[in-house]
């Protein structure tokens, strides 16, 4: 399966308008891929999507755009994604009673060699144990979170890929012992990230409708006038003289408003004809009651 790059995790503004059907997906895509082993472990299997969402869903949380984290975050959660032959989980231990969290983990120390994936019965029986992440692990205490991975040879996963046999997660556990099957729709899950890529479920089409247009960037303001390069320049070098006010119109420019106006145009034009060949210049007053914008673009000699 594919790492996620970080050019793959959607903006912030752009994912806040994106997030609830996006959320609505995740949420069902994990519903298939989660199974409980007994009432107190749950295992979610990851993919990368599963894996964007938490990437997602962090930086949004923590309201955070830098580059470096949003790295970060994508070389963090790629060590989670399967490799080739691989099932990737997240082992959940869930106790619900505060005052015994301390002595139900306690009493599961070890469970790192007793989780299986057990495809067959029998004497075809085929047990695949869970290879547990090391750095978490302690020798006298676990943890209530569990990173593992299931490791398939081609024999295994024509197994999986058997309907007639059975597929089921165990734990053997000397003080938690539990067994229950796959049900089709997490079978099928699993053999699609064995075989192939999964569907993104943050759609490129949708966050290219989601994306705010790009905003114009301000170069200087003097008084009540700004200069301003656009997002989308009508031609390089094009930039806009126009009143900070976005209501001054034609119509209400009060004549120091206009001088000021036309002193930064008059500059620009000036410096632009210096460098180039001619300077053209127009304004948007085809509606009187518009705004005033004054546009300057230099003329390649």
């Amino acid at each position: 399966m594919r790492p996620l790059t970080p050019d793959e995790i959607v903006d912030r503004a752009s994912y806040e308008a994106l997030r609830p059907a996006y959320r609505e997906r995740v949420i069902t895509h994990k519903r298939r891929r989660r199974v409980a082993v007994g009432e107190k472990v749950t295992l979610l299997f990851e993919d990368r999507e599963t894996l964007r969402f938490q990437i997602q869903e962090m930086l949004w949380v923590e309201r955070s755009e830098a580059p470096a984290k949003i790295e970060h975050e994508v070389e963090v959660y790629n060590q989670l994604i399967p490799a080739a032959g691989e099932l990737s989980a997240t082992l959940f231990i869930e106790i619900t009673q505060s005052d015994q969290i301390r002595s139900e983990l306690s009493r599961l120390v070890g469970i790192d060699e007793h989780v299986h994936l057990v495809l067959g019965e029998g004497g075809d029986e085929r047990v695949v144990t869970a290879r547990f992440d090391s750095a978490q692990m302690e020798e006298d205490r676990i943890s209530a979170v569990h990173y593992l991975r299931f490791a398939l040879d081609a024999d295994d996963i024509r197994a999986l890929a058997n309907r007639s046999l059975r597929a089921r997660l165990r734990i053997d556990h000397p003080n938690y012992s539990r067994e229950v099957d796959l049900d089709e729709a997490l079978r099928q899950s699993l053999l699609d990230d064995l075989t192939r890529e999964p569907e993104p479920l943050l759609r490129a089409e949708d966050v290219a409708a989601a994306r705010p247009p790009p905003a114009d960037e301000v170069l200087a303001t003097v008084g009540r006038v700004r200069l301003v390069r656009p997002a989308q320049p009508r031609t390089p070098g094009h930039l806009i003289v126009e009143p900070v006010d976005s209501y001054a119109t034609f119509l209400t420019l009060d004549p120091k408003l206009e001088a000021e106006l036309l002193a930064q145009v008059r500059e620009v034009a000036r410096e632009f004809t210096a460098h180039h060949h001619s300077t053209r210049i127009t304004t948007d007053l085809g509606n009187a009651d518009e705004r005033i914008r004054w546009h300057i673009y230099p003329l390649p000699d």
